[in-house]
């Protein structure tokens, strides 16, 4: 049973208004996104473009609804700029962040990404690091996470499609060479599944270091189209690969006593992207939020 009183429930925006595809949502306002998801029950959010840059102004907006923010994406470029580039954009998204409450920094190193590429097959193209990137990634997010915790805040870091930290062996390799005091994982299940991980596995592995939790189902159908059609990241999006938690393929139940187990604290933050002309993005907030209710008793 998770403590109620230390798990937070929120939902990200992607599934109002996609931010690599502003095409999907353009019609969506903010306050139509944020007042959907506190209609549906949550009560916090990630933050999407359209959000309000001025702190007064989004905190005025957000505790109208009774929201708050649970952090926000951040890409790093460690393995193909120098390191002061990064540095200086996180810091500017950090103290935004800090200014908005948030406890965690959702990074993800976007050097030689694929994710965003339209044309490009998701699955055949998949960059992998030099020894040399590794030992760019590793430093510069140990000074990063060092920066994070000068704001008494963790970087979590995204395994995520498309990138240099997918598969289990790279977030093995990722959790060996940085500092566990200084680096946590973001535990993402939709992302493990689709690149054909054994979820279960990584979440048994780094309970300890899992700071944040992406709740993304996935249309396991999609994804063997997705393979035999070479598509690319963002086409698979398009076409439905991912869902809320009830209408895929992923059973969460095992997972959400696996974290309560172990008392996960911190946000369960539903991230569903999809094309929202499809999926109505609050009828699916609301579908999540029930299958969360059902299942993990919060």
């Amino acid at each position: 049973m998770f403590n109620k009183e230390k798990v937070k429930l929120g939902i990200a925006p992607i599934a109002w208004t996609n931010d690599d595809m502003p095409e999907l949502g353009a019609e969506n306002t903010f306050e139509q996104c944020i007042s959907e998801m506190a209609l549906a029950g949550f009560k916090g959010t990630e933050v999407g473009n359209k959000y309000p840059k001025d702190v007064k102004v989004l905190k005025k907006a957000l505790e109208l609804r009774g929201m708050e923010i649970a952090s926000a994406w951040f890409s790093a470029y460690l393995t193909t700029k120098p390191y002061e580039e990064t540095e200086k954009a996180f810091i500017t998204h950090r103290d935004f962040l800090h200014e908005m409450g948030a406890k965690v920094i959702v990074v993800s190193e976007q050097g030689h990404s694929i994710q965003g590429k339209m044309e490009v097959p998701i699955f055949n193209n998949k960059p992998l690091f030099t020894e040399e990137e590794w030992e760019k990634l590793s430093t510069g997010l140990d000074k990063l996470g060092k920066l994070a915790k000068e704001r008494d805040m963790k970087l979590v870091y995204h395994h995520h499609m498309g990138t240099g930290v997918q598969t289990t062996e790279e977030i093995d390799r990722l959790m060996e060479i940085t500092d566990p005091e200084l680096v946590y994982l973001l535990y993402d299940v939709g992302h493990l599944v689709y690149s054909g991980e054994e979820p279960i596995e990584v979440l048994n592995k780094y309970i300890d270091r899992i700071k944040h939790v992406h709740l993304k189902d996935v249309r396991k159908n999609v994804i063997n189209l997705v393979k035999e059609k070479d598509m690319s990241f963002l086409q698979s999006v398009k076409s439905g690969a991912f869902t809320v938690p009830g209408d895929g393929d992923i059973d969460f139940e095992h997972i959400f006593k696996i974290l309560a187990e172990n008392n996960y604290e911190g946000w369960l933050l539903v991230e569903a992207e999809q094309d929202p002309a499809k999926a109505n993005p609050c009828e699916y907030a609301m579908k999540a939020r029930k299958y969360i209710k059902e299942k993990a008793n919060i």
